[in-house]
């Protein structure tokens, strides 16, 4: 591999290119506890939905009993199984938007595990790329891209 000088304006647009192209792992990481706040706050929404539904249920069946307690809200069947189906969608996606969050939680953390072993001085395995390339202290630095010289 040669090295060739660049010039530092050159080195300056490309790594803004770079930095411009991909979202770094600060950002990622807020992105996620932004995600997960999200979830958070959309189950307690689900929670208070669910006691409003079960309070407008219980409504309903006393308005159509006839004892004259209820409210005179009128609610028919295809009006309550929307409700249901709206309720038990927006749980669904609920669980899954958790699980897909926890996930990417865990991957980022075997991310952060595995450049942290290579930060580290630890030996990269055998798997490792072979464009990775080390400063004049040794370090090992950051992998190159593909068909890129230093």
């Amino acid at each position: 591999m040669k090295r060739a000088l660049i010039p530092a304006g050159l080195r300056r647009v490309v790594r803004g290119w770079f930095d411009a192209r991909y979202i770094s792992r600060a950002d990622h990481r807020q992105d996620i506890k932004d995600a997960l706040w999200e979830v958070r706050t959309l189950s307690r929404e689900v929670t208070v939905l669910r006691a409003e539904v079960e309070r407008l249920r219980a409504q309903a069946a006393g308005s159509r009993g006839g004892t004259g307690t209820g409210t005179g809200v009128r609610v028919d069947q295809a009006q309550v199984r929307r409700w249901d189906d709206a309720h038990r969608l927006a749980t669904e996606t609920a669980v899954a938007m958790d699980r897909m969050l926890q996930n990417e939680v865990l991957l980022w953390q075997a991310v952060d595990r595995v450049s942290q072993g290579t930060a580290a001085g630890a030996e990269p395995g055998a798997d490792a790329a072979p464009s990775t390339r080390a400063d004049a202290a040794g370090r090992p630095g950051r992998a190159l891209p593909s068909g890129s010289a230093a």
